[in-house]
């Protein structure tokens, strides 16, 4: 095996990707992005059309890097967003997240069932918003697994945010639950700053629409104003910033 298949091998996926989410209409997007159809949007923001059943719940969106971490076999791994292996990734933040997911595998190991991944934003790195975090690192706001036909099956947020709290976990915080809120209602709840010890404006919301157990929609707000990476060296040219480090060579 030459060099680059080896690096290829190493590279290989463990697990699904993290899915995207799609946009609700008004947010900013990029060339990539694809905006949810209006009738998903009126269930997400229009309480006369609420699905039977649902409780729409909105989160804090936050500004880092989306990562996972596996229980695979019953050994702990740290995933990026792609589902590769994170302490071999290029990235020197994705690296940084799999030193501290090796230092705190007891927690992953009681908090998951085997197969499944706990996502969530990885903030030590400054992205975009800066922040002075009151709390670790690494905020949960989903639990996955994936069904036999690979489709990826996520817990609803009362679960998720059941299992965190009991193993000391931080999830997103919760703007509200209840009937579907309109998006000038979730920006004024939010604040301009958010509950995250955000420096700068907080970068959005995500709305879940869930009925019981099931997750039927999950879409995001981000604000217009935002900058997708703003504060890395590769956008300006100086060091990088660190809402959090642990210290070691990078």
């Amino acid at each position: 095996m030459n060099a680059a298949s080896g690096a290829r091998a190493a590279r290989t996926r463990l697990a699904p990707p993290y899915p995207s989410l799609g946009h609700l209409p008004g947010s900013r997007t990029g060339p990539r992005d694809r905006t949810v159809s209006a009738a998903t949007a009126r269930a997400c923001t229009v309480a006369g059309a609420a699905l039977p059943g649902t409780t729409v719940t909105v989160q804090e969106k936050l500004d880092g890097s989306c990562v996972m971490v596996a229980r695979l076999d019953g050994r702990v791994v740290a995933l990026g967003r792609d589902g590769a292996r994170a302490d071999d990734s290029p990235n020197a933040g994705r690296r940084m997240f799999a030193r501290w997911v090796a230092a705190e595998a007891p927690r992953f190991d009681a908090l998951l069932e085997d197969g499944e991944r706990a996502a969530g934003e990885w903030l030590a790195l400054v992205h975009g918003t800066r922040y002075a975090l009151t709390h670790e690192p690494f905020v949960l706001f989903d639990l996955l697994s994936s069904s036999a036909s690979e489709r990826t099956v996520r817990k609803a947020s009362p679960v998720v945010e059941a299992r965190a709290r009991e193993h000391g976990f931080s999830t997103p915080h919760v703007v509200h639950r209840g009937a579907p809120l309109s998006i000038a209602e979730a920006r004024a709840l939010l604040g301009d700053r958010g509950r995250h010890g955000a420096d700068d404006r907080a970068e959005g919301v995500v709305y879940r629409v869930e009925r019981a157990d099931r997750v039927l929609i999950v879409a995001k707000l981000v604000e217009a104003a935002k900058i997708d990476g703003r504060f890395l060296p590769e956008n300006t040219g100086a060091p990088a910033l660190w809402n959090f480090h642990d210290g070691l060579d990078l």
